[in-house]
């Protein structure tokens, strides 16, 4: 017997119905701020992915070339896809763009918990809105999308002006490292690497940086940390908190936040699930610049991706918003009719499921006392009478009635 590939799944109709659920619910909040849905292929040039993250992305990649020889991969994010769609289709449109996206991506990766070698990123894109306005509206409106799955979530917002002042006197391939293992919170090889680059003297300055619990601390930090320059963006980054305090939403100020992606140019946050252990992100995004990398112009942006397949994890089973089901019970001598009904139910909104096999009347209700809520029969008297039975399969109620009573009783 043949076998899904490793790290994919098969989603059955319940699971299904609940995934839909929590995308309408990501969907409408978007919408309701203005944000409206784009799609882009599933495979693109493998150069896209490579000017975005570098050569080693390659590893983690589905790649292949196709008949004519062109180097292809199928998307491991969304980012990249969106904002070449900016350059070739959008640039003209008026600014801010908002766009959202729901895509399924592919890493060649170890599967564990959460984290599969198929899966879905709701990501969210606002270009050309280089304020603090519009970063706070991005922050925002990750939180409100969320709250709206019903996750239990830390929010993590963070800025990098502060860390990127302290490392201002580093070369280039000092400040990456550096900056890696503040991602990793590596803090031993990391004092062990500033000693061996004689500048032990930022090691406290970082940690403090990490346990700052507001700006005004971040910045007085950074003026005494013994750059010579003044912080830039302090005034911006000031703006952007004080959007996000008059709004009293919960969240923790962290700007030990490195995000482990070197386009990242400022504002930077996180979101993480309570129940799901050591990998427990589900949310991250930041202000960044890639426009100019794939062609166009060098264009602010700034956005976020959920990680759908945790999120789902996190939330357990979700209750879908459901209607009522008909299971349409008859008689071989009476289908037409019974088709008929059943065309009359669904065309009043009502889902309506017909016995589609060689049945008896019993074995009918014995399966539609599985699948459905009302049980409407149809026998030759029902169906000289232009009537059906109509039967509560809850309650055990039933009576006799036209297809248009039934549908008021149902509905």
């Amino acid at each position: 017997m043949l076998q899904k590939p490793r790290g994919t799944r098969d989603f059955l109709p319940d699971e299904m119905e609940q995934r839909r659920e929590i995308e309408m619910r990501l969907r409408k909040v978007a919408r309701n701020w203005g944000y409206r849905e784009i799609c882009t292929p599933t495979f693109e040039t493998q150069e896209l992915y490579v000017l975005r993250s570098g050569e080693g992305i390659i590893n983690e990649m589905y790649t292949f070339e196709d008949k004519g020889g062109r180097k292809l991969a199928l998307r491991p994010e969304g980012t990249a896809a969106v904002i070449r769609m900016y350059v070739n289709e959008a640039k003209v449109l008026s600014k801010p763009l908002r766009w959202c996206y729901l895509s399924d991506c592919y890493r060649y990766e170890r599967p564990q918990k959460g984290r599969y070698r198929q899966f879905w990123q709701f990501g969210v894109e606002q270009i050309g809105a280089d304020t603090p306005a519009g970063e706070a509206e991005i922050i925002l409106l990750a939180y409100e999308m969320l709250k709206s799955t019903g996750v239990r979530f830390e929010l993590h917002i963070g800025h990098l002006a502060p860390m990127k002042h302290i490392l201002s006197e580093l070369s280039d391939a000092d400040r990456k490292a550096v900056m890696a293992l503040l991602d990793k919170k590596n803090f031993e090889d990391l004092k062990k690497y500033l000693e061996g680059i004689n500048a032990a003297g930022l090691y406290d300055s970082l940690i403090k940086l990490i346990e700052c619990k507001n700006i005004d601390e971040a910045i007085e930090l950074c003026n005494n940390c013994g750059v010579s320059s003044d912080m830039p963006d302090k005034d911006r980054m000031k703006e952007l908190i004080a959007i996000i305090d008059s709004q009293k939403i919960d969240y923790k100020l962290n700007l030990g936040i490195v995000r482990g992606l070197d386009y990242y140019t400022g504002m930077v946050f996180e979101g993480f699930a309570d129940n799901l252990g050591a990998e427990n992100q589900i949310l991250g995004g930041g202000s960044y610049r890639l426009a100019h990398l794939f062609g166009g112009d060098d264009t602010a942006t700034c956005g976020f991706g959920i990680g759908f397949d945790r999120v789902m994890v996190s939330l357990g089973e979700v209750k879908p918003a459901s209607s009522p089901t008909v299971a349409v019970v008859y008689t071989s001598d009476v289908a037409g009719y019974a088709f008929t009904a059943a065309k009359e139910l669904r065309s009043a909104g009502i889902n309506t499921e017909l016995n589609l096999l060689d049945r008896g009347i019993g074995a009918q209700m014995k399966y539609a006392a599985k699948t459905a809520d009302y049980a409407v029969v149809i026998g030759a008297r029902e169906a000289e009478a232009g009537t059906i039975t109509l039967k509560d399969l809850k309650s055990g109620e039933q009576k006799e009635c036209t297809v248009a009573d039934a549908v008021q009783s149902i509905l």
